[in-house]
């Protein structure tokens, strides 16, 4: 066996041959399996494609660039679990393009972020970080508040995310900029339909201006939901069960 090996040491046509042959062989073996297979992706209860306000507030997120500082996934090692919760599905980011999992950490994971803190607490901590973290390193985003929410383009977003996979309905992007509007009015006419096209929608005024829509709004709206749309008492009972 030994002189054989010498064969491909010699000739480095034959060992790049070789090379080529091995990694064809293995990427066969793992790629193939996919094409038979109708998801990688596990179905899990109560993950839903995100509503206008919450799409609109996670892309406001990755424009200011929070994903470098905060990864949204909890590892299934035991001291992120004791912190943050439940460790991380991959069904909960389907609908995230790009998704926001990552190593990179300055601050705390966010995917259980949704009602630990209230809407003034995300305010305040949006617009001076150190008043209530004293020992915080992240820049203020006052202007947040400030600034009008723009949905001139919000049914072009749901119709890009739908052409990359997310399943929004017609309906959905015919009604986006008023869903969008309904989900910062709990007194619209809207209320119910909302909730019917995206469950556990949280409906209310998230900055505390209910003169005008803000981005300050979007952004709260999307991390109040993030980790609360699958039910982990339901999840792991079923888990035990298996």
């Amino acid at each position: 066996m030994y002189h054989r090996h010498k064969i491909f040491e010699k000739s480095g046509i034959l060992l790049t041959v070789g090379i080529l042959v091995t990694v064809a062989i293995g990427g066969v073996v793992e790629i193939a399996p996919l094409f038979y297979l109708e998801s990688t992706i596990e179905e899990v209860d109560g993950v839903r494609p995100y509503s206008p306000l919450e799409l609109a507030g996670r892309d406001i997120y990755v424009r200011e660039g929070c994903y470098v500082c905060h990864s949204q996934q909890v590892r299934p090692l035991r001291d992120e679990v004791e912190r943050y919760g439940h460790y991380s599905l991959a069904a909960e980011s389907m609908y995230d393009h790009p998704f926001q999992w990552g190593s990179k950490r300055s601050g705390p994971d966010l995917a259980r972020l949704g009602g630990k803190y209230s809407d003034e607490w995300h305010r305040q901590h949006m617009e001076d970080p150190r008043s209530l973290v004293p020992e915080s390193i992240m820049p203020p985003y006052a202007f947040l508040s400030k600034r009008e929410l723009d949905l001139s383009n919000i049914e072009a977003s749901l119709k890009a995310n739908r052409a990359v996979g997310v399943p929004y309905t017609d309906e959905m992007i015919e009604n986006a900029v008023l869903d969008a509007k309904s989900q910062v009015d709990p007194f619209s006419d809207n209320y119910d339909a909302l909730l019917a096209r995206y469950p556990k929608a949280q409906i209310r005024d998230f900055d505390g201006n209910p003169e005008q829509i803000t981005e300050m709004d979007a952004l709260i709206a999307y991390m109040q939901m993030l980790g609360t749309l699958v039910d982990f008492e339901t999840y792991k009972a079923e888990e035990n069960y298996r």
